[in-house]
């Protein structure tokens, strides 16, 4: 028999932003796989730490820091049959995924490599639109508004038409797009409206107004912005 695949999400970095189930999987894992970022640390790991048994063995998947799709799939590809020995095995493999693993989750990538033949099961965690609101004390969205995310590094011109069309906007990836990010949404008019949220529920946590946000960002930043009246007063 083969064991199981468990992609389990970790939310935004509070530990205890954990789940019970996510919290229970990882305490009684004999084999913990996490991605690193260029041989870093693991900040998915770093999130579990308390939970990890001292016994676990540990799978690391190193994921080079670069734009070209090669190198990431290449790592992954890496990842992936070692926990597929551990499986064949008959040994549970607990994936760790910062936020949520379906939602820009690194742990898709594992499972479009292995969810066709091992059973796999998908733990979801606190997402980093959901921290960045709770933690900016502002609501998203009501009644019947929408709500669009879209990644930073999308080109300067597809930025503002999606921006113009959205009612409430979550700007994820921030990083290195900043300037960029703000520029569009200071021409657009709606610089007052915007939240820059940068680390959530960590204790490095920067929440300001996106007109006093740094120069430079990390990536785990985001912008949130909403328009018009709020429906729920």
């Amino acid at each position: 028999m083969s064991g199981v695949l468990y992609g389990v999400g970790l939310g935004p970095g509070d530990p205890e932003l954990m789940t019970l189930k996510a919290h229970r999987l990882i305490s009684g894992a004999q084999v913990v796989a996490y991605p690193t970022l260029a041989g870093g640390d693991s900040f998915a790991r770093s999130i579990a730490a308390g939970a990890i048994a001292s016994g676990a063995r540990e799978i690391v998947m190193d994921v080079p820091m670069t734009t070209a799709r090669e190198p990431a799939q290449a790592a992954y590809d890496i990842g992936a049959r070692a926990i597929a020995d551990e499986l064949d095995a008959g040994h549970d493999v607990v994936c760790l995924c910062e936020g949520d693993p379906f939602f820009y989750g690194s742990f898709m990538y594992i499972f479009a490599r292995l969810a066709d033949t091992y059973e796999v099961e998908v733990v979801p965690g606190v997402t980093s639109v959901t921290t960045c609101a709770a933690r900016a004390a502002k609501p998203l969205v009501a009644r019947n508004e929408r709500l669009t995310v879209l990644p930073g590094p999308l080109p300067q011109d597809e930025l503002r038409s999606r921006i113009e069309g959205a009612e409430s906007v979550a700007i994820m990836k921030v990083g290195r797009h900043l300037a960029k990010i703000r520029g569009v949404i200071d021409g657009l008019g709606l610089l007052d409206q915007a939240v820059y949220v940068e680390r959530a529920s960590l204790p490095q946590e920067v929440i300001c107004p996106l007109a006093e946000a740094p120069e430079k960002a990390p990536y785990f930043s985001m912008i949130l912005l909403t328009k018009g009246a709020d429906p729920w007063l």
